[in-house]
């Protein structure tokens, strides 16, 4: 699944320098120009890494941090700190920042970090592979296996096995499918949603999993084996 980051930048040039850099390198971007916008983005809990300015209108990074960190939002973190400023960094650390870079900075630095973040996620991950009771999911090669059994997937079907999987007991709105994998400026609908989940359905029971995506009803989709309770 492609990376999913939130940028926290009100320098609108700078901003926009990253904002291209990470597009370039396959990473999909959201852009908030103050604090409070970009606490009420990261709130959502969709991204896999915040990029964090300090400075800041509104609410300056660090205010924003713990407020993320005090809702329980445990999303990496890269705080952008001025390079003459050391307290900064010593704060940001101390408020649950994951890892800083101080301005200016060299691309591929940041680059790299990102993606040494993105290998420090808790998720269900060996070798690329994720695993649910039964299942292996390969999402480089878009394909389920189970037993024997190997099932081609489509990226959409693949992409909401891999969500659903890394929140195996969390009911996942439509909503958020949408804003994970769609993205928040598509115009894709709930049934966009429910068509691709029934097609997932089919091709688990094609492989002859021990799993089920069960719907709460009002809440969301819920990855379950397929003999447990909700």
């Amino acid at each position: 699944m492609i990376m999913k980051i939130l940028l926290v930048e009100d320098e609108i040039y700078i901003a926009k320098a990253i904002e291209q850099l990470l597009k370039k390198n396959h990473f999909s971007v959201d852009v908030a120009h103050d604090g409070e916008y970009g606490l009420d983005c990261g709130l959502t809990d969709i991204y896999d890494l915040i990029i964090l300015d300090i400075l800041m209108p509104k609410m300056n990074g660090i205010e924003v941090l713990k407020a993320l960190r005090e809702n329980g939002i445990t999303t990496p973190v890269l705080l952008l700190t001025a390079k003459d400023q050391p307290r900064d960094k010593v704060s940001g650390l101390d408020s649950g920042a994951d890892d800083y870079l101080a301005k200016p900075f060299d691309n591929e630095e940041l680059l790299a970090r990102l993606r040494a973040l993105g290998r420090r996620k808790e998720v269900l991950l060996l070798d690329g592979l994720l695993t649910y009771e039964d299942v292996t999911l390969n999402p480089h090669t878009l394909s389920i296996s189970c037993k024997n059994n190997t099932v081609k997937l489509s990226l959409k079907e693949s992409q909401l096995l891999e969500m659903l999987i890394q929140n195996k007991n969390i009911p996942l709105s439509k909503e958020r499918m949408i804003e994970k994998i769609w993205g928040y400026d598509s115009d894709a609908e709930h049934s966009n949603v429910e068509y691709h989940i029934s097609l997932l359905r089919k091709k688990l029971a094609k492989a002859e999993t021990g799993i089920a995506i069960q719907m709460i009803r009002n809440v969301g989709y819920l990855l379950k084996g397929i003999n447990d309770e909700i």
